[in-house]
């Protein structure tokens, strides 16, 4: 795992009903994201937002995935920042914006590892499965199709936006404290092939056995995992201000030691943080918790 930090933020809610999530990257910013990572020895390289259209400028096209053709756009142009900033020896650490980023994301580690013909797999922390795709979807919301799209399921303006296809096989995705699934997202995620942890197997087997046997199905034969964290991963007790709230998440000590382990593996090629929603928070809750999880991904240790 390098040791420097490139912070790229997405400020995008085109894939959401709720308007607000384009604010987190802001959110985090201000919770002290950067003066932290340096507290922990790490160069830090902020480059900002990324350009992203709003709502307002155009109709959202087709219903069943509604901007689309602007999300691809967006994550586009994130695949080739995250290309490049792997190809310069540091990590990517994502600022989001709704979890469509995703494919940006994957899609530019994806590419990265091609060129040596090598794999990436992903770690999927999320109360939802987000693998509609349109023909599924209850809503027409790209933030529900990502994981979808990743695994190479859905429209093609986003499973083609990597040459590597799948981006990630799915025997190397692992989803980890899903607690609600829509009624056709369950079919794909049955038998596709990946491995789903719920939080009932969190409840039983506890955060530990769960990370131990994720982060070995996704470091299975590849050259790092992909780390995908949406806060409402985390119940809404602890983290309120996120696109969409589910109760029964993980708690907060549960995070941190999900987070901890992937930073022990020392495999973590890539780091995104999404649906952090401002707007809906309490005094910035959300997004401090936020920074906390990425000082325990990045290897911010307590003793």
């Amino acid at each position: 795992m390098a040791e420097k930090i490139r912070i790229i933020g997405v400020p995008m809610d085109l894939g959401a009903s709720r308007r607000g999530v384009d604010m987190g990257p802001s959110a985090l910013r201000v919770a002290g994201l950067q003066s932290r990572l340096k507290q922990l020895g790490r160069q830090v390289e902020d480059i900002g937002n990324i350009s992203v259209r709003q709502p307002e400028e155009q109709h959202y096209g087709e219903k069943s995935a509604k901007y689309l053709e602007e999300i691809a756009e967006t994550c586009k142009g994130l695949a080739d920042m995250v290309r490049k900033t792997l190809e310069e020896d540091l990590i990517p650490l994502v600022l989001g914006g709704d979890h469509s980023i995703a494919v940006g994301t994957t899609a530019g580690a994806a590419e990265h590892f091609g060129k040596e013909s090598k794999r990436i797999g992903m770690i999927w922390l999320d109360a939802h499965g987000d693998m509609n795709t349109p023909e599924s979807s209850p809503s027409g919301n790209v933030h529900g199709m990502p994981l979808a799209s990743i695994m190479g399921y859905g429209p093609a303006a986003l499973t083609s936006l990597a040459t590597v296809k799948p981006m990630v096989e799915p025997r190397n995705v692992v989803m980890v404290g899903i607690r609600e699934l829509d009624s056709k997202e369950r079919r794909l995620v049955k038998e596709s092939g990946v491995h789903i942890f719920t939080m009932r197997d969190i409840d039983e087997r506890g955060m530990r056995d769960v990370m131990s046997e994720a982060l070995r199905f996704a470091g299975d034969d590849t050259a790092g995992v992909a780390v995908s964290l949406d806060m409402d991963f985390v119940d809404p007790s602890d983290a309120p201000g996120v696109g969409t709230a589910v109760r029964g998440g993980a708690t907060y000590r549960e995070a941190h030691l999900a987070l901890e382990m992937i930073a022990d593996s020392r495999r973590m090629v890539s780091f995104e943080i999404v649906e952090i929603n401002p707007v809906i928070d309490v005094h910035n809750t959300t997004a401090i918790l936020g920074v906390e999880l990425i000082l325990s991904g990045l290897g911010k240790k307590i003793l």
